[in-house]
């Protein structure tokens, strides 16, 4: 009788740690628990902490609500100005509302990455080249709103999407190595440009000041006089104003019209 009844008392203990254990779950904080009662989801979601269940009635999916990174594939693509290129990005997303990510779609994670493949390929196919590499955060964002009004009847959220790098052909890589060099080469031409047409524009006003104030030239000739004394140079070259010189020019001129006169 005594061996009956602990018999029976250790089967009662068994039962009761096999119930515990499948009926109690402890859920951590970034964890929701979808319940299904006899195949019917309950209405809200369980969690954090101790969930109990019944037994062979209640089932529980544990959904995960930390924010997840995926690294789209390089994707093939052939932009809107018939240039092919290899585009990948980085997703940002998560689970905003668990029932809705076990109910309404079977992988939420697999549903979403096939669509930022795809919405990769048709967004990048849609604009040029050039916007593509110079408007870059236009085209995330582009990118951010289709995949986040796509994803949210599933119950994520896609918080941020990054077009991390566009692989271009060798070919292609040249041709715009010449453009940026071209370019360059024009911007230098008229920078120089300017830089002489605001010299000569100085040099027209400086001598508009010289014609008015004479005596500001002869100041000017010392200045530079000086300037050339400064220098340690063995050969020193003393430039002769054109106002001095005009003296014996015009005595020249008399001299050889007595001579013709005489003649």
């Amino acid at each position: 009788m005594t061996q009956l009844l602990s018999s029976s008392l250790l089967w009662i203990v068994i039962l009761v740690g096999i119930f515990l254990f499948s009926a109690i779950k402890i859920l951590s904080e970034y964890e929701r628990g979808v319940i299904f009662r006899l195949g019917r989801a309950l209405r809200y979601a369980k969690g954090p902490g101790i969930i109990i269940l019944i037994p062979m009635v209640d089932r529980m999916v544990k959904v995960n609500l930390q924010l997840v990174t995926y690294d789209v594939p390089s994707q093939d693509v052939i932009t809107r100005d018939n240039v092919s290129v290899k585009v990948n990005a980085v997703v940002y997303f998560r689970v905003i509302d668990p029932i809705k990510a076990v109910i309404e779609v079977r992988d939420y994670y697999v549903a979403t990455q096939q669509l930022a493949q795809t919405t990769l390929r048709s967004v990048c196919g849609q604009v040029e080249l050039d916007d593509l590499l110079s408007e870059r955060e236009k085209v995330n964002a582009q990118l951010a709103d289709i995949l986040d009004k796509h994803t949210d009847p599933w119950g994520i959220k896609v918080t941020l999407v990054e077009v991390k790098a566009i692989d271009l052909p060798i070919e292609m890589q040249r041709a715009m190595a010449k453009q940026a060099e071209a370019e360059r080469e024009r911007r230098a031409k008229v920078i120089n440009a300017e830089g002489e047409y605001q010299a000569a524009a100085k040099m027209a006003d400086a001598a508009r000041v010289l014609a008015q104030e004479p005596m500001s030239l002869q100041l000017r000739y010392l200045q530079t006089l000086r300037e050339i004394a400064a220098e340690k140079n063995s050969t020193t070259l003393f430039p002769i104003p054109i106002d001095l010189v005009k003296p014996f020019i015009k005595m020249y001129e008399r001299l050889e019209e007595m001579e013709e006169k005489k003649s």
